[in-house]
């Protein structure tokens, strides 16, 4: 049984698309483990449907997390509905000019060139064609 050139492309595309449909399931199995790890009762989530809160509780035999979205208000979500711990952002310190250097974007004045003031108190019009 010969094979001609284009079976053998076809049969290593096909091992190669198997191959990354394994490392992806991996991968993902990887993450949601990460995930299941971070949520505990404490910690701060969002949703699938964008909803934030902190968690109350967890009841592994029902599959339900108690989340307190503001203080009072208490929601029963299915466990599988937290999609990411949020961490909260630490202050970033590069956001300052460094070295006097303006980032990149942000508009500065010129010292040497002065704004001609505009001493015209009379609002421009448009007149009517009448």
């Amino acid at each position: 049984m010969t094979f001609d050139p284009f079976t053998i492309i076809m049969l290593a595309v096909l091992a190669v698309l198997i191959f990354f449909m394994f490392r992806n399931s991996r991968k993902r199995q990887a993450d949601a483990r990460e995930l299941q790890a971070k949520v505990q009762p404490g910690a701060k989530v969002m949703t699938n449907f964008g909803v934030f809160g902190t968690i109350l509780s967890i009841d592994e035999d029902e599959n339900q997390v108690l989340l307190e979205t503001s203080p009072g208000t208490v929601l029963t979500v299915h466990r599988q509905t937290v999609a990411r711990v949020v961490e909260p952002v630490a202050a970033d310190e590069s956001a300052e000019s460094v070295g006097g250097e303006p980032e990149f974007g942000e508009r500065v004045a010129d010292e040497h060139t002065e704004t001609p003031s505009t001493t015209d108190e009379t609002p421009d019009t448009k007149k009517s064609d009448d």
